[in-house]
């Protein structure tokens, strides 16, 4: 099954008077790379939101936004009156001729005169928060399942185009042994004094080197594994990049070994379809 590393997923919840919500998108990678942005309120919790996101994405440039909105009114702010006044008191002993207003101007600013009391994290707020980020992650799957999709038929077109091209490559392989062998023919009579039991054993020499049966049935092999892999291992992308290697090996081979302008052709086509499944295949998870 193909999965794209490419996704994106937003899920909302409300807890308490508190909108929660969540972004996840994600590019290609070779591993895990997370950018996540969490409230200070969640900090805490930074460990086990990453621990999700890592066990359910698995692999790719992640970034994962959470952002929290009250939704209701709060009164955090605590005014420590007796404080200020202790401090106005002790302003007034080092200088006593200053204004009221101008002593409670600089009290509010000294340590604690005012400060916030945010309520702690609870358990439950803390398992809305979970479900909402995996939420988040069920949707972002849902999109890397339907980028697959597109990915898998894009993939599996041009490894038909491959195998296709191969195929094309039969009729001209008889073709080119018999031009080669008609030329060799044509320089032995061109020539006196020949020993032709070695004429003939070169000849078999080069004709050897131009057979391109073993190369044709590897491809053929990769092709077919190729697409096993695609159709029933998870997590495949790896493993898709290196038997592209492979095929890309085949195909090289194949083309040195031508000898035969059509072939040639043919093999240009390949390698075209091929550099289509390798860039393809780099966003396979």
């Amino acid at each position: 099954m193909i999965l794209s590393m490419t996704g994106f997923g937003r899920a909302e919840g409300v807890f308490e008077g508190k909108k929660i919500s969540i972004d996840i998108k994600s590019l290609n990678s070779k591993s895990f790379d997370l950018n996540i942005k969490i409230p200070l309120r969640y900090k805490e919790k930074e460990f086990e939101v990453r621990k999700i996101l890592n066990d359910r994405i698995i692999r790719g440039k992640v970034d994962c936004y959470i952002n929290i909105e009250n939704l209701e009114e709060t009164n955090d702010v605590k005014i420590n009156r007796s404080l200020i006044d202790s401090y106005i008191n002790e302003l007034k002993n080092i200088a006593s001729d200053g204004p009221d207003f101008e002593y409670l101007k600089m009290a509010v600013r000294l340590p604690d005169a005012i400060t916030s009391r945010p309520d702690e994290l609870t358990e439950g707020e803390w398992e809305a928060l979970a479900k909402i980020v995996n939420n988040a992650v069920d949707k972002f799957q849902e999109f890397r399942k339907t980028e697959g999709n597109i990915l898998h038929e894009e993939l599996e077109r041009n490894i038909k185009n491959i195998d296709k091209s191969l195929t094309e490559v039969v009729p001209y392989e008889q073709v080119r042994i018999d031009a080669v062998k008609e030329r060799y023919m044509k320089t032995l009579k061109e020539f006196e004094n020949v020993d032709e039991t070695r004429f003939y054993q070169e000849m078999a020499y080069f004709t050897e080197k131009l057979d391109i049966q073993e190369e044709k049935v590897r491809l053929s092999q990769h092709l077919k594994y190729y697409s096993e892999v695609m159709e029933n291992e998870d997590f495949n992308g790896k493993k898709l990049g290196f038997i592209s290697q492979e095929i890309g090996r085949e195909i090289n081979t194949l083309g040195s070994k031508a000898n035969h302008a059509e072939i040639q052709k043919l093999v240009v086509m390949m390698k075209d379809d091929l550099e289509k499944i390798k860039e393809q295949t780099l966003n396979v998870l």
